[in-house]
C-alpha cells in the first residue's frame, strides 16, 4: 500500500498500523555525512531505499509498531591499496521495532536477536536512518576486487633511493675523528 507519509517527518505508529510503504531514490548529496565518507564522484551517485510498515510481536513486550527498511548505494570509496576511486556496493536490510520510552528499548534490545529496538519519537527522519545503517555498512578497507587498475609500489623504496643510499653517513664522519683522535696526542698531553 503506498501513502502519503513524508521520510522527513514519518509517524512511525500510524505507517505501521496501515502497513504502508514508502521509496525513493535520492541523490548522495541528501546524505551528507555519508557523502563526506566518499571520494568526489561524478553526479548521478544515488540511494536507492524502500520503507515497509509492520507489526512485530517481542516477547514481553507485545505488539511494536516496525519498520522494515532496505537500502542500496554504489558508493565511489577510496582503495586501501591503491587509494583511486573504488564503486563499491553497500546495502542494508533492517527491522527496527519501536518501545515507549528509551528504558524500554534498551530493555528489549538486548533480549531481541533480529530486530533493533528503538523509542518511538513523534515523528522520524527516516532520511537520518537511512544515512546512520549506510554508514554503519560502511567496509573498513574497500578494496579493487580482483586487481587495482594502477600499479601499486609495494616497497619503500623510490626514485633516488639508491642514491641516497651511497652519500656517506654522518656518524660514519663522526667515527673517522674519533677514530683519529685515539691514534693522536693524549687529552692535555703536549707532544
Amino acid at each position: 500500500m503506498q501513502s502519503d507519509y513524508a521520510p522527513e517527518s514519518l509517524d512511525v505508529a500510524s505507517f505501521s498500523a496501515t502497513a504502508s510503504r514508502l521509496q525513493g531514490v535520492s541523490p548522495l548529496e541528501q546524505y551528507p555525512r555519508l557523502a563526506q565518507d566518499c571520494l568526489p564522484a561524478p553526479e548521478g551517485v544515488q540511494v536507492r531505499w524502500l520503507a515497509r510498515g509492520l507489526r512485530l510481536a517481542l516477547p514481553g513486550a507485545g505488539v511494536l509498531p516496525a519498520l522494515h527498511l532496505q537500502a542500496q548505494a554504489e558508493l565511489p570509496l577510496a582503495c586501501q591499496l591503491c587509494l583511486g576511486s573504488v564503486r563499491t556496493p553497500v546495502t542494508v536490510d533492517r527491522r527496527f521495532a519501536f518501545a515507549a520510552s528509551e528504558e524500554a528499548a534498551a530493555r528489549l534490545d538486548e533480549q531481541a536477536e533480529d530486530v533493533d529496538v528503538l523509542a518511538l519519537a513523534p515523528r522520524l527522519n527516516l532520511h537520518a536512518l537511512i544515512e546512520d545503517e549506510l554508514l554503519m555498512a560502511l567496509p573498513l578497507t574497500p578494496r579493487h576486487a580482483n586487481a587495482c587498475p594502477e600499479h601499486v609500489p609495494m616497497s619503500a623504496q623510490s626514485e633516488g633511493f639508491d642514491a641516497a643510499a651511497r652519500r656517506p653517513s654522518p656518524f660514519a664522519a663522526l667515527a673517522a675523528l674519533k677514530d683519529g683522535s685515539e691514534s693522536g696526542p693524549a687529552n692535555g698531553a703536549k707532544a
